[in-house]
């Protein structure tokens, strides 16, 4: 007979949910649906012919010691190439700053692991990174969510629910943020914004996480400087991920905060993985010292902004009267607003019905909101694609207003 496994799960393993995200691909492999559903980077970009001869020479030069067990910490060479990186943008950074993660995934979870204890608060935008919420969720954090303006999570909202909870004897932990093109809304928060939740993370002893994988992939407008640069009280971790600027399926992410979080996430990571895959962080070290991260970057940028400009002017052209939408000045995505008795949800059967796909918002709402929103993602489809689909997405949307 076999075992009740219901009877034998974890606390932690009964508040699992499937990714909406996840479930949805599983859905697209039918070859007609044009799908704006995953948040995934365009195969156009990926440096396909440099990383197959570097991947060579590292087997020919180093392949004993790239194919072992490597340090919890990191490579060596990657790590000095990223803190060069670093240096060179104006952050001071060191070895102790600093530890290479299996994807920012992965650091969501270990960092979750580490600060988080059942019934703890995490503070979070309304709406959030479904990753994020999910990771949190999973060690039993109560997810507190923070309502966003056109310039990200409200500091006034913030304060607000800050003060409950602390007269409610709640125990807050942290507040994550994405300030640059947030996923899923799309919007770059202002240097005044990120001061002003500094300000409030001091006054209420709190760290921040600071979620940053779309920062160097931007189209216009002014550069913020890090929550992390910001930062003198060492509260900021921040996450950085190789899968939107080179290519997801390296896995491959990096984190910066104090001595003592890195110390920490060092500890915990140890019994996740021992250590990242040592072949793919030498590729990337070796990609990094020739220069080519940043020059492929530049294509990389101009393609995106290039689909993010035709999808707008698509959105402009076929959107019925109502629709609104986000404008980004960088990142892979843009946040879709339908008239309030319209429910995204119930919209998504249809749309897949009639070959196109998308994120319902829903999903990115801690609270059950959002019910009316979209996330679209802009970076994968050519624009041909991207013209075909926004047209059918919009006559979905016209058909279920009628």
């Amino acid at each position: 007979m076999l075992p009740d496994i219901n009877k034998k799960l974890s606390t932690s393993a009964k508040s699992m949910k499937r990714s909406a995200i996840r479930e949805i691909l599983k859905l697209l492999k039918n070859p007609e649906i044009i799908s704006f559903a995953g948040g995934l980077p365009s195969p156009d970009s990926f440096p396909i012919k440099e990383i197959k001869e570097i991947t060579s020479m590292v087997l020919d030069t180093q392949g004993a010691s790239a194919l072992q067990y490597g340090t919890t910490e990191g490579d060596p060479d990657l790590r000095e190439m990223l803190l060069k990186r670093h240096n060179d943008q104006g952050l001071s950074v060191s070895h102790e700053n600093l530890a290479i993660s299996t994807g920012s995934q992965q650091a969501l979870d270990i960092l979750s692991k580490i600060f988080i204890d059942r019934g703890d608060c995490v503070i979070c935008g309304l709406p959030s990174y479904l990753g994020g919420l999910s990771a949190f969720s999973i060690y039993g954090a109560q997810l507190q969510g923070i309502p966003f303006d056109e310039y990200g999570m409200r500091t006034d909202e913030l304060e607000k629910t800050l003060k409950k909870l602390h007269k409610e004897n709640q125990k807050v932990k942290f507040i994550y943020v994405i300030p640059d093109f947030q996923n899923p809304a799309g919007i770059t928060m202002p240097g005044s914004r990120r001061k002003e939740i500094l300000k409030i993370a001091s006054k209420y002893d709190l760290l921040i996480i600071e979620d940053s994988p779309y920062r160097d992939i931007r189209f216009e407008g002014k550069e913020q400087k890090l929550m992390y640069e910001i930062d003198t009280e060492g509260r900021v971790i921040t996450l950085f991920t190789f899968s939107k600027i080179l290519a997801p399926g390296f896995r491959l992410a990096w984190l910066l905060g104090n001595p003592e979080i890195i110390d920490k996430f060092l500890m915990a990571k140890q019994s996740a993985d021992l250590c990242s895959p040592v072949l793919v962080q030498k590729i990337v070290a070796e990609y990094m010292k020739r220069g080519l991260l940043d020059k492929n970057l530049v294509n990389t940028i101009r393609l995106y902004k290039s689909r993010r400009d035709h999808m707008l002017s698509c959105f402009e052209k076929y959107m019925p009267e109502g629709v609104k939408w986000t404008k980004p000045e960088g990142g892979l995505f843009l946040f879709i607003t339908l008239p309030e008795n319209m429910n995204a949800d119930e919209l998504l059967n249809l749309a897949i019905e009639k070959n196109v796909a998308f994120v319902k918002g829903s999903a990115f709402y801690c609270n059950d909101c959002g019910k009316n929103t979209m996330r679209i993602n802009f970076s994968y489809c050519d624009e041909d694609t991207i013209t075909k689909g926004v047209e059918r997405l919009a006559g979905v949307i016209k058909e279920f207003m009628n």
